[in-house]
């Protein structure tokens, strides 16, 4: 996490054996990743920005053949934390710091180091997902990298998830067809 982020794009498409041509980052579309945006650029990496979603972007860096190699930027902890219990479900890496952004409220490291966070440590999925018996669950609200997302249809709706597990590594991916006329808790929004 020290080093320069075109060191660490061209390590990381190193050992996928990709060309920088075909390596593919994926972020959050935010000005404090401006700079990150331009360095990238001037690699020639693929890009994806993406509105929100980081949870969805660093689960869908893990899956082989996604067309996603790498999730960098800044997101929430919150988040991190949630996308940690995938990656590690899934046999990735994940390394997580404390973003530091001269437009912070200035008491915010206080709050984070009395909160129990080494703001200068990187973390790892290990450390953000503890366990060896793990589940991430997720189901697709708007389209993304991962999942489809809600399709209404004629008295209805489809719905896709997505389910992993450790220790046995299972993906389990669905297609859930919901039917609103007569069902108890949907027939309220039905007319």
């Amino acid at each position: 996490m020290d080093l320069p982020i075109e060191d660490i794009i061209r390590i990381v498409a190193q050992e996928k054996n990709l060309a920088l041509s075909n390596f593919t980052v994926i972020m959050l579309e935010r000005d404090r990743h401006s700079e990150i945006l331009s360095i990238l650029r001037k690699l020639g990496v693929r890009i994806i920005l993406i509105p929100d979603g980081d949870i969805a972007a660093a689960v869908v860096s893990c899956i082989p053949n996604s067309g996603v190699d790498l999730l960098i930027g800044a997101g929430a902890g919150p988040e991190a934390t949630i996308a940690a219990t995938a990656v590690k479900c899934l046999g990735g890496t994940m390394l997580v710091k404390v973003w530091r952004d001269k437009k912070d409220d200035s008491k915010r490291m206080g709050r984070l180091k009395q909160a129990g966070v080494d703001v200068d440590k990187t973390y790892n999925q290990d450390e953000l997902a503890r366990g060896s018996e793990l589940v991430f669950a997720a189901s697709g609200i708007t389209k993304g990298e991962l999942l489809d997302g809600v399709r209404l249809i004629p008295n209805g709706a489809i719905v896709n998830s997505i389910c992993m597990r450790l220790p046995s590594g299972t993906v389990e991916r669905s297609e859930t067809t919901l039917r609103f006329k007569g069902h108890p808790v949907y027939d309220q929004f039905y007319p």
